[in-house]
C-alpha cells in the first residue's frame, strides 16, 4: 500500500518510472490507517523541526525540482505544438476565406445569370402573349373585313338587281304607253320614282325589300337536296311540296315544321299554350258528394302527374250558394278552362245554367268536354233517362244538338259517390295525357315511353319558349288604340334600308309602347311576309330568365338552328354561346333563302348590356336586321349613333281616343268639365305616355271602384307619373274588397310576385294562403288584371309592367326594405317542397336564385347538392346559371365535381329498389355529362361508367338504357380522340339498340349517325356514306310513320284550334284558315281530311273571290300534291295546269308564284316520263327567275342545274354542260368556292364528263367536290359532332320536348 509521503492528491501530476509521459492523477480509492492519515496531516500542517532529518528534506527538493524541470519541457513542447497547430489553422482560415470569396463571386455570377434569365422569360411570355392578342384582334379584323367585303358584294349586286328590275319596270310601262298610242318623254327629263321600294299593303313591305336574297323562296334545288348523300344529277329533295305557311316543308323533316309551325302561328286561345291544365268543374247539390271526393282523393294525383310533366294543375270550381257574386269570374274561368267537366243528376239552378251555356253550348269546340250523369240506383238505359228531369234533359239535348263534332264524354254512373269520383278521374287523366298533352298511350291506357328523351342535346328550356310565345300573344291581344301607323312605316322604312344596315333603335320613355308597337309589327310582317324569318325575344324584369343574356342568346341560336339542316353543334360554354352567336348569323343567313329579322325588347334591362351584346356593334349580313327597343335614359352611349325611331308621347286627340274608347265600352260618361280637367292634365310628358293614359282609362272606368267618377278623377289629377297612378290603383283595389283577410291577401299576394325569381303560380298561392278560397282568389286576379297591374306567363302570376313592380315596392315594401322578409316565405315554402321530395321546375328555378339573392352560401349549396334541383336545371339548359350559383358559393370546377361525388354516393346507400337504382344511374349520367360539358373528361367518365354498370346490373345488360350510357360515353371518347374505344361503344349500342327495337327506329339512326360521324374523323368516307344512307331511309320512314312525337303534337292541336275558326261564314280569311288547315293535316299524314279541308277552301274561295283569283291557284296547287300523294299522277297534272293558267293570266310574267307552279308542273312531267314537256317550263321558269332576281342570284343557278339535270337525262349532253358550268360560276362568285352547292355542281359536272369519257376530268371534277366535303366534316344527315355538346356526338334540331322532369 506504501506510506502516506506516496500519496498525490487528484488533479496532481505523476511521471511514470519508465520515461513515458506523466499524467494526471486520479483518485484511487486507497485504505489507509487512520495513524497513516494522521502522519499526513501533521506532516504538513506542522513546521519542519529544526532536528528533522536531511536526508528526507532533501529528497523532498530534489523531487520537486524534477517535477518542476519536467513540466517546464512538456510545456514547451506543448506551447510549440499549439503554436504550430495555430499556424496552420491560420493558414486554413486564409485558405478557407480565399475559397469562401471565390464562391461568393460565383454565387453572385449565377444570381446575375437567373435574373437575366428571369427577366429573358419574362419578357418571351409577355411577347408570347402580345402576339397572342395580336393574332387575335387580326383574326378579328381579318373576319370584320370579310363580313365587310361580303357585306359591300351583296350590296352592289343588291343595288345591280334593283336597277334591272326598274329597268325592267321601265320597260314594261313603256312598252304599255307605246300600245296606247302615248308621246313619250325622254326618262331622263323624268321625275318617276318607279325604281323604289313598293308598299303593298299600308305599312307593309312588298315580297322583294331591296333585292333578290331578301323575299326569295326555295327554288328547285334547295338546300335540302344539296345537303343529301350523292345519288347523281337530281332534283329537288321531294315532288310534293304545298303552299301557304308552310311552303317547302317536307314531312320528312318535322323539325321544320315544327319551326315553321312556330314562325307563323298566329293568337291562339290561351287553353292551347297554358302551362296550366285548367279543370272548371260544374255542379249541383245531388252531386257534390262526386265533387268532394274526386278534389280530396284524386286530384292529387293528377297534380303530380302534371308537376312531373313541366306543368300546373288546378281545379276550378265555385260553390252554388256564391255563384251569383261571382258572374264576371265564372265567365273568365270558363273562357280560360282546359278542360270542363259537368256533374249532373236530376236538379238544375240557373248558375248551373248558365256556366253549361257558356262552356258546352256557346263554343263546345274550345276545350274537351267530359259529362257525368248520376243515374241513381236504376241501371239501364231507359231507367237512367227516365230519372232526369225535364230541365235537365231539355239542357241535355242542346249541348248535344252543339256537340256537332261528337266531343263531348259522357259518363253514365249509379253506383256510390267514391265509384263515380274514380271514373271522372280516369276519364279526365285520359283527356289530359292525350288531348291536352298530346301524349302517347298503348292500348292499356299507360303512357308509352320515349326512347329518345334524353339521348340529343340539352338546347333550352320549353317553359322559356312558352313565356316568349305567351309574352307576344298578350301584347298582340291588348286592346290597345293608340296609332301606331306612322310608327309602322318608319319600321318598314327602316328595315328596307340598303345593306350595311346597323342595329335599328326603337327608343322612347317608360310606358310609352315601345313593346306594343314592335308585337304589332311583328304581326304585320307574320302575315304579308311569309319567307322572312322573324326571331323576337321579349325581355321582362331585371334578373328574370328572360334578362338572362346567356339564355336569350341560346335560344335565338337553337331558333335559328330550328331552319336549317345539317348545322354543327351548339357549345354549352356560356362565354362560348355568347361570342360563336355572330358566326352563327352570318353562316345560316347565308343559307336562308329570304330575310331574318331579330327583334328584342327592353334589351336595356338585361344587365351589362353592351358587353354581352358586343355583337350588335358588328357587320350585319345583308339578309338579316335587328331591331331593340330602349328607354331613353338607360341606352348606351355607343349605341345612340344608331338609326332611331323615336316615340313621342301622346298628342291631345289621341288621350281623348283612348279615353272616351274605354267610356264607351263601359257605359261611363264624363262631362265635359271633366273633359277638359283631363285634357289639361295629360300635357306633360309623364302624364301622356301610351300607358299613363291606358291606367287613367281603366281607373275611371273600373266597376268595382267604391268612388265616385269626380273622387276618383281628383285623385287620378293628383297623380304626375305612372308610378303615382299605379299607387292608387292599389287603394282602389283594396278598397273593392269586403274582408280584411282578402286585402292582406292581395299585399300578400303582390309582394311576393314582387320577391320571387319568375313569378308565382295560383296553386302556389292557394297553398301559402291556405285560408284562401279559390272564388276570392279569381276575384282578385280579375280585379288587378283589368288595372293593368298583374298578368299570367307560362302559367305565373306576374307583373305587366315594370312600374307596377316599382309601385308595389314604394307603397308595400317601404323602398326594397322588406324584401328579405317575402324572400324567407317563398324559401320556406320551396324548401318544404323540397323536404316532401317534390322537385320541381318551379323549385329548381326559385329556391336557388332566392338563397342567392339572401346570401345564403350553406343553404345554397345544400340545394344544389339535392341532385334532383341540379339534373333538373341542367337538362332544361340552365347551364350557366347552375354555374353562376356554383360560383357565388366559392366552389372552382372541381372541388364542385367532388361535391356531387359525395352526395352521389350518400345517395346511393340507400337505393335498394330498381326504380332508385334506375333514378340513380340517370343521375350518374346527368353528372357524367356536365363534367363533360365544363371539358372535364377525366372526371366525366367515371360516373358515366356508373351509370352503364348500374343499368347492366339493374335492369338488363341488353335493356335499351345500357345502350343510352354507351352513347354517352363513348362522346367522352371521341373528345379524348379515343377513336377505337369510342368505335367499339358505338357498335355495342347499335347492336343493343337493334335487339331492342327493331332495325327501323329513331335509336338505330342515331347510333347509325354516330358512327357515321366516327368514320369521317378517320377519314373513312365510303363506310360513313353507307351508314348515312341507311340512318336516312330510318329517319325517313319514321317521320312518315309519326312524325317528331313533340311536332307531331303541336300540329294536331293547331288543327283542333284552327277548326273552330272555320265555323264562320264564307270569307276569304276563312278560306285561308282552311287552307293552312288541309297543310296541317297533310303534315300529319291525314291526307282525307287535308282533301276536304282544301277542297272547302278552294270551293270557298271560287264563291268569294271568283275562278280566276290567284288565291284559288294556290289551292289548286295543294290539292295537285295530295294527289301526287296517292299516285294519282293524272288528276296532278290537270290540277297543276289549272293553277298554271290562272297564273299566267293573274300575275307577271316573271311572279315567282308562277315559277312555283312551272317547277311542280314540271318535275310531274318528269316524273311521268313526259321529259319533252317538262322542258320549255323548266326553261320559262329559268326566265323568271333571271327576270325576279338578276342573272347571278343562286336561284337562277339552281334552276340551271335542273335544267341541265334534264337535259342530261335526254342525254343532250352539248346543251347541259354549258348550263352546268354557269350555275358553277354564280355559285361561286355568290356563295364562295367551298359551299355545299359548288360541290354538288361539281359531282353532277363529273357525272356528266364520265358519261362523255372525259374520265380524267371526271376524276379531277370529282377530287375537288370530296375536297369541298370534306371542308365540313360534321355536315350529315342534319346531325353533326358537338364538341362540347352535351351528347358527345350528334345535334339534334329538335323542338324543345315535354320531358318529364324526374322527381325523388
Amino acid at each position: 500500500m506504501g506510506t502516506a509521503s506516496s500519496l498525490v492528491s487528484p488533479g496532481d501530476l505523476i511521471e511514470d518510472g519508465y520515461g513515458a509521459e506523466g499524467g494526471e492523477a486520479c483518485e484511487i480509492p486507497v485504505e489507509v490507517k487512520p495513524k497513516a492519515r494522521l502522519l499526513r496531516s501533521s506532516f504538513r500542517r506542522a513546521p519542519r523541526g529544526i532536528g528533522a532529518s536531511f536526508k528526507s528534506t532533501g529528497s523532498v527538493e530534489l523531487e520537486y525540482a524534477a517535477e518542476y524541470e519536467r513540466l517546464r519541457k512538456d510545456y514547451e513542447i506543448f506551447r510549440v505544438s499549439k503554436n504550430n497547430e495555430i499556424a496552420s489553422m491560420q493558414k486554413k482560415e486564409a485558405k478557407l476565406d480565399d475559397e469562401n470569396k471565390r464562391l461568393r463571386a460565383e454565387l453572385q455570377a449565377l444570381q446575375k445569370t437567373y435574373q437575366k434569365i428571369l427577366r429573358e422569360k419574362e419578357s418571351a411570355l409577355e411577347a408570347k402573349y402580345q402576339a397572342m392578342e395580336r393574332a387575335a384582334t387580326f383574326e378579328h379584323d381579318r373576319d370584320k373585313v370579310k363580313r365587310q367585303f361580303k357585306i359591300f358584294r351583296e350590296t352592289k349586286e343588291k343595288e345591280i338587281q334593283d336597277l334591272l328590275r326598274a329597268r325592267r319596270d321601265l320597260e314594261s310601262k313603256l312598252q304599255q304607253l307605246q300600245a296606247q298610242g302615248i308621246q313619250l318623254y325622254d326618262p331622263a327629263d323624268s321625275d318617276s320614282d318607279d325604281n323604289r321600294t313598293s308598299i303593298t299593303t299600308a305599312g307593309t313591305q312588298c315580297e322583294y325589300w331591296s333585292g333578290g336574297v331578301l323575299g326569295s323562296e326555295p327554288s328547285l334545288g334547295s338546300m335540302m337536296q344539296l345537303q343529301q348523300a350523292h345519288r347523281g344529277p337530281e332534283f329537288a329533295h321531294s315532288l310534293i311540296d304545298v303552299e301557304g305557311p308552310f311552303a317547302n316543308v317536307s314531312r320528312d323533316d318535322w323539325d321544320a315544321a315544327v319551326a315553321s309551325l312556330l314562325q307563323v302561328s298566329p293568337h291562339v286561345s290561351q287553353v292551347l299554350w297554358s302551362n296550366t291544365v285548367r279543370c272548371y268543374l260544374i255542379y249541383t247539390q245531388e252531386t257534390r258528394a262526386e265533387l268532394h271526393a274526386f278534389v280530396q282523393t284524386h286530384s292529387s294525383g293528377l297534380k303530380r302527374f302534371c308537376e312531373g310533366l313541366g306543368h300546373f294543375y288546378l281545379n276550378v270550381c265555385f260553390p252554388e250558394e256564391k255563384a251569383a257574386l261571382y258572374t264576371e269570374e265564372r265567365k273568365m274561368e270558363i273562357e280560360r278552362s282546359s278542360v270542363c267537366v259537368l256533374l249532373l243528376k236530376s236538379s238544375l239552378s240557373s248558375f248551373v245554367v248558365e256556366d253549361v251555356e257558356e262552356a258546352f253550348v256557346k263554343c263546345p269546340d274550345s276545350r274537351p268536354l267530359l259529362v257525368y250523369l248520376k243515374m241513381g240506383d236504376r241501371k239501364g238505359e231507359c231507367g237512367g233517362a227516365s230519372s232526369l228531369s225535364p230541365a235537365t234533359r231539355e239542357l241535355l239535348e242542346r249541348v248535344n244538338n252543339a256537340d256537332k263534332t261528337a266531343k263531348v264524354k259522357v259518363v253514365d254512373h249509379a253506383g256510390s259517390a267514391e265509384d263515380g269520383a274514380a271514373l271522372i278521374y280516369t276519364q279526365l287523366e285520359k283527356i289530359i295525357k292525350q288531348e291536352l298533352l298530346g301524349l302517347e298511350m298503348d292500348d292499356s291506357g299507360v303512357v308509352e315511353e320515349r326512347e329518345d328523351v334524353y339521348s340529343g342535346d340539352v338546347l333550352w328550356d320549353l317553359h322559356d319558349e312558352q313565356e316568349q310565345i305567351e309574352a307576344y300573344q298578350n301584347i298582340c291581344s291588348t286592346a290597345a288604340n293608340h296609332s301606331f301607323q306612322k310608327y309602322i312605316d318608319g319600321l318598314n322604312d327602316m328595315v328596307a334600308a340598303p345593306p350595311p344596315t346597323p342595329p335599328l333603335l326603337v327608343s322612347g320613355g317608360p310606358g310609352s309602347g315601345k313593346s306594343l308597337l314592335l308585337a304589332k309589327w311583328i304581326e304585320l310582317q307574320q302575315k304579308h311576309s311569309p319567307n322572312t324569318l322573324i326571331l323576337y325575344h321579349f325581355v321582362g324584369r331585371p334578373l328574370s330568365t328572360s334578362a338572362e343574356p346567356v339564355l336569350i342568346i341560346k335560344r335565338l341560336t337553337v331558333k335559328l338552328l330550328q331552319h336549317f339542316w345539317s348545322i354543327s353543334g351548339l357549345s354549352m360554354d356560356p362565354c362560348k354561346i355568347l361570342e360563336e352567336f355572330p358566326r352563327w348569323l352570318e353562316r345560316l343567313s347565308a343559307r336562308h333563302h329570304g330575310n331574318i329579322i331579330i327583334v328584342i325588347d327592353s334589351i336595356d334591362q338585361i344587365q351589362n348590356a353592351e358587353r354581352h351584346m358586343k355583337w350588335l356593334i358588328d357587320p350585319l349580313p345583308a339578309n338579316v336586321r335587328v331591331l331593340v327597343s330602349v328607354n331613353v335614359e338607360t341606352c348606351p352611349q355607343a349605341w345612340r349613333l344608331w338609326p332611331t325611331l323615336h316615340l313621342d308621347p301622346l298628342n291631345p286627340r289621341e288621350v281623348r281616343s283612348v279615353i272616351n274608347t274605354a267610356c264607351v265600352n263601359t257605359d261611363t260618361k264624363l262631362t265635359k268639365d271633366q273633359e277638359k280637367k283631363l285634357e289639361r292634365h295629360c300635357r306633360s310628358a309623364s302624364t301622356c305616355n301610351a300607358l299613363y293614359v291606358s291606367l287613367l282609362a281603366r281607373l275611371l272606368t273600373h266597376s268595382r271602384s267604391s268612388l265616385s267618377l269626380e273622387k276618383t278623377l281628383h285623385h287620378c289629377l293628383s297623380c304626375q307619373d305612372t308610378v303615382a297612378l299605379y299607387r292608387l290603383c292599389f287603394k282602389v283595389a283594396l278598397d273593392a274588397l269586403n274582408t280584411d283577410r282578402e286585402r292582406n291577401a292581395m299585399k300578400e299576394l303582390l309582394c311576393l310576385v314582387c320577391a320571387s325569381h319568375n313569378g308565382i303560380s295560383e296553386s302556389e298561392v292557394l297553398e301559402i294562403f291556405s285560408e284562401l278560397s279559390f272564388p276570392a282568389l279569381s276575384s282578385l286576379l280579375h280585379s288587378l288584371r283589368r288595372l293593368l297591374i298583374v298578368t299570367f306567363g307560362c302559367g305565373l302570376i306576374r307583373f305587366q309592367h315594370l312600374q307596377a313592380c316599382e309601385a308595389v315596392m314604394q307603397e308595400f315594401l317601404d323602398g326594397a326594405r322588406y324584401y328579405a322578409l317575402y324572400r324567407e316565405k317563398l324559401i320556406c315554402y320551396f324548401s318544404q317542397q323540397l323536404s316532401q321530395n317534390r322537385v320541381t321546375w318551379r323549385v329548381a328555378d326559385e329556391l336557388p336564385w332566392l338563397l342567392q339573392q339572401q346570401e345564403n352560401r350553406s343553404k345554397l349549396q345544400l340545394s344544389l347538392l339535392n341532385l334532383f334541383v341540379s339534373q333538373n336545371l341542367y337538362k332544361r339548359g340552365h347551364f350557366s346559371e347552375l354555374l353562376a350559383y356554383w360560383q357565388f358559393v366559392g366552389k372552382d370546377k372541381v372541388s364542385m365535381a367532388a361535391e356531387y361525388f359525395d352526395a352521389l354516393k350518400e345517395f346511393e346507400r340507400g337505393c335498394e329498389s330498381e326504380a332508385s337504382m334506375s333514378k340513380l344511374a340517370n343521375l350518374y349520367e346527368t353528372l357524367g355529362r356536365f363534367l363533360k360539358d365544363l371539358g372535364l373528361l377525366s372526371q366525366a367518365v367515371a360516373p358515366l361508367q356508373r351509370s352503364l354498370e348500374i343499368r347492366e346490373t339493374a335492369l338488363d345488360p341488353d335493356h335499351p338504357s345500357v345502350a343510352q350510357s354507351l352513347h354517352q360515353l363513348a362522346g367522352v371518347y371521341i373528345q379524348w380522340r379515343k377513336f377505337g374505344n369510342a368505335e367499339q361503344l358505338y357498335k355495342q349500342a347499335l347492336e343493343i339498340s337493334e335487339n331492342a327495337y327493331g332495325a327501323e327506329h329513331c335509336s338505330v339512326a342515331r347510333e347509325l349517325d354516330s358512327l357515321s360521324l366516327l368514320y369521317q374523323k378517320q377519314n373513312k368516307y365510303e363506310q360513313a356514306e353507307k351508314l348515312q344512307k341507311r340512318s336516312i331511309k330510318i329517319r325517313q320512314k319514321m317521320a312518315r310513320q309519326k312524325g317528331h312525337m313533340y311536332g307531331f303534337t303541336l300540329l294536331r292541336r293547331r288543327a283542333l284550334q284552327l277548326e273552330e275558326l272555320t265555323l264562320g261564314k264564307d270569307s276569304a280569311d276563312c278560306a285561308k284558315t282552311l287552307n293552312e288547315l288541309g297543310v296541317l293535316y297533310y303534315l300529319q299524314n291525314n291526307i282525307d281530311a287535308a282533301k276536304v279541308f282544301l277542297m272547302r277552301s278552294l270551293e270557298m274561295r271560287q264563291r268569294v273571290l271568283g275562278t280566276d283569283h290567284p288565291d284559288c291557284a294556290q289551292s289548286l296547287n295543294n290539292l295537285a300534291a295530295l294527289h301526287c300523294e296517292r299516285r294519282d299522277y293524272e288528276s296532278a297534272e290537270k290540277l297543276y295546269e289549272r293553277a298554271l293558267d290562272i297564273r299566267k293570266r293573274a300575275l307577271a310574267p316573271d311572279h315567282p308564284s308562277l315559277a312555283y307552279t312551272l317547277k311542280h308542273l314540271a318535275m310531274l312531267y318528269k316524273r311521268r316520263g313526259k321529259l319533252e314537256k317538262a322542258v320549255p317550263l323548266y326553261e320559262l321558269a329559268l326566265e323568271i327567275r333571271e327576270k325576279s332576281f338578276g342573272p347571278k342570284h343562286p336561284s337562277v343557278a339552281t334552276a340551271l342545274v335542273n335544267l341541265a339535270v334534264l337535259y342530261c337525262q335526254l342525254k343532250k349532253h352539248s346543251e347541259a354542260l354549258p348550263l352546268y358550268e354557269r350555275a358553277l360560276r354564280v355559285y361561286e362568285d355568290s356563295l364562295g368556292r367551298l359551299h355545299p352547292r359548288v360541290g354538288e355542281t361539281l359531282k353532277n359536272l363529273a357525272v356528266l364528263s364520265y358519261e362523255e369519257g372525259d374520265f380524267e376530268k371526271a376524276a379531277e371534277l370529282y377530287k375537288r367536290a370530296m375536297e369541298i366535303k370534306e371542308a365540313e366534316p360534321s355536315l350529315v344527315c342534319g346531325k353533326a359532332l358537338s364538341r362540347l355538346s352535351s351528347s358527345g356526338d350528334t345535334f339534334s334540331l329538335r323542338s324543345p320536348a315535354l320531358l318529364p322532369h324526374t322527381s325523388r
